[in-house]
């Protein structure tokens, strides 16, 4: 493995950077299928105290996803980089064989296994950024890998509807059989994550050396930057619960609006990848980490803008639903990708903060899941009755407004910090200029 990576090391640079980037693009869409395969069925006429039988494994998923990055936040912070490989295989491993006892369990004791699923899921991420992160191409590579949020998605439902309708293979038996075709597929791209080459001295010199971070250096981190982590984090849990109400209940939204289709997810979630790829690949142009950080969040507040004009003018009927579900899942994903690609990145680059984006996506993200197990309760529980496609519709909006509102505060802080860093204000954080 040395020597092979030893001759990886000598590719050049931009070869390095693409090689990395469909490594971690086809280890994580891998990843997703064995986690939303389940999605793709409908479970329908089933329900157990008056609650959809799906959202029970729904939120039994999540809560297990959810517990997962709280633990996340100490394991993926402080692992070393040698057992990335073997925490990916093994973690995925124990999430199929829950699938395997999902599909022949009956139900509803079978719920129990999409929170075994989910736990060990919840880590994937972390662990597969870990080979990106602290690097100048990493917005680039980043990018590519956030993309197989989006296409993963629409991808996996796709696969999973088609070994129904033309396989004939059971809901229970289809998540299980969904993973097994991306087995092979998942151990060929963590080798080749594992042929990646440690950051080079320019890559530490641009974007600060990552390490990892004992309990003392996360609350240090915490406290350094408290109110922007409270705007970040109000802003990502509203992005992730109604990002995860897409995925999870895509189905079900485009039955609401009257469109039943088995590809319409891999079309709209292709389009909308294309288009954020391009836009977040583009920060690699930006050398000066502050002015990136800056974008970054102009790039959240548009995503906001677009979500609420297209839900108005859908609202209105000056647009159809297919229309809106693009635009509005355009604008969710412009900003939730960046806050797991390169939102940290360049915050930790920008004020030369030795630490790792790990631990910060996993603070995110255990808050953002357990809003979204939370919503989906209250969903159940006090609107019972609504659709999906109109529950979708008013979430969003709240997202428009709440999370544009915060993001331009967000801005307006991390900019007052950054000046009173340079004029010798703050603390000892250094702001790199280039």
């Amino acid at each position: 493995m040395e020597k092979l990576r030893a001759k990886v090391a000598q590719w050049p640079y931009g070869l390095i950077s693409v090689f990395a980037a469909i490594s971690s693009f086809g280890a994580y869409t891998c990843m997703y299928a064995f986690r939303k395969g389940f999605s793709a069925g409908t479970f329908t006429g089933q329900q157990y105290f008056h609650i959809d039988y799906k959202v029970w494994l729904v939120i039994a998923q999540i809560i297990g996803y959810t517990m997962s990055k709280f633990y996340g936040i100490k394991f993926i912070s402080e692992l070393k980089p040698g057992q990335r490989a073997k925490s990916i295989l093994l973690l995925i491993g124990i999430a199929w064989l829950a699938l395997l006892c999902f599909a022949y369990v009956p139900a509803p004791y079978n719920i129990i296994f999409l929170f075994i699923n989910g736990f060990p899921l919840g880590l994937i991420w972390g662990l597969v950024f870990g080979y990106l992160e602290g690097r100048r191409s990493t917005e680039f590579m980043a990018a590519v890998l956030s993309i197989s949020l989006i296409f993963a998605s629409g991808f996996v439902k796709t696969v999973a509807r088609t070994l129904m309708s033309s396989f004939h293979v059971s809901e229970f038996q289809m998540p299980f059989l969904t993973g097994a075709l991306f087995v092979l597929p998942l151990l060929l791209f963590v080798f080749c994550l594992e042929l990646m080459p440690p950051p080079s001295a320019e890559d530490v010199k641009l974007r600060t050396k990552r390490l990892p971070m004992d309990a003392a250096e996360r609350k240090d981190f915490l406290m350094r930057f408290l109110p922007g982590v409270i705007l970040t984090l109000i802003i990502y849990v509203l992005l992730t619960i109604m990002r995860d109400v897409r995925d999870n209940f895509e189905v079900e939204i485009w039955t609401s609006l009257g469109v039943k289709d088995n590809t319409i997810f891999t079309k709209i979630d292709t389009i909308i990848s294309i288009i954020a790829l391009v836009a977040m690949s583009l920060l690699i142009l930006v050398k000066k980490n502050l002015k990136a950080f800056s974008i970054i969040h102009y790039m959240i507040i548009c995503g906001c803008v677009l979500i609420g004009l297209s839900t108005i003018l859908y609202s209105f009927k000056l647009i159809d639903p297919m229309t809106w579900m693009t635009l509005a899942g355009l604008g969710l994903y412009f900003g939730y990708v960046p806050y797991n690609a390169v939102f940290f990145e360049r915050l930790l680059a920008s004020y030369h903060y030795k630490g790792n984006v790990g631990f910060l996506i996993y603070v995110a993200d255990s808050m953002g899941y357990l809003g979204s197990v939370s919503v989906l309760l209250v969903k159940e529980f006090g609107r019972p009755n609504i659709s999906w496609g109109t529950f979708f519709q008013e979430g969003v909006m709240t997202v428009a407004i709440v999370g544009g509102v915060c993001a331009v505060l967000s801005l307006i802080y991390f900019l007052s910090v950054a000046r009173k860093l340079q004029n010798g204000k703050g603390t000892h954080l250094e702001i790199i200029s280039a």
